[in-house]
């Protein structure tokens, strides 16, 4: 504003100039600029802000979940360690039943050595049972959690209340992604 000032005084007729070419009026010029100033400060204080804050949470959100996506993993990946240690553990013992069968099947009788094999085998299939039974448990409580926690990211992310069919339809996509 001083500049244009000074370049009216340097010359005169320029400000006139100016103010007829464009229509310039030095007051509501001036109350346009503050006008300009209040509206950027007003959105950057109660628009941009919020927005950003928003934002920032859901994206804190959205780590959270991957963060306890991968924790499940972990857990699935666990869980299958240990039902194979359960499972190499059971076909170990039922193999020394089996060698300890076959032992005492030298010195007994024919028959009784066919009765202990078929003990050894039958507690080495119960032994599986069991193990596969465990294994399919923790994986449908795994599936289950992590249906859970997609159809919790995924309204979160999307901002709305999911309904029932939505929920059963994430879900239903999630699992089946799922290795078995």
């Amino acid at each position: 504003m001083n500049l244009l000032l000074a370049a009216a005084e340097v010359e005169p007729g320029v400000w006139e100039n100016l103010t007829k070419t464009f229509g310039l009026k030095l007051p509501f010029f001036v109350a346009q600029v503050i006008n300009f100033f209040l509206v950027i400060f007003v959105l950057k204080k109660f628009a941009f802000g919020p927005i950003q804050t928003m934002l920032e949470e859901r994206k804190t959100r959205i780590a959270d979940g991957e963060e306890k996506l991968k924790q499940i993993e972990q857990q699935l990946a666990d869980s299958e360690k240990h039902t194979a240690e359960a499972i190499a553990q059971a076909n170990a013992d039922a193999q020394r039943m089996i060698d300890e069968a076959r032992e005492s099947a030298s010195k007994l009788s024919e028959q009784e050595a066919q009765k202990a094999i078929a003990s050894a085998k039958s507690i080495l299939a119960k032994a599986e049972e069991a193990a596969k039974a465990e294994r399919a448990q923790m994986v449908n409580e795994l599936k289950a959690e992590f249906g859970k926690l997609v159809t919790t990211a995924t309204s979160q992310v999307a901002g709305k209340v999911l309904t029932d069919d939505d929920q059963r339809r994430i879900n239903e996509e999630s699992m089946a992604t799922l290795p078995n």
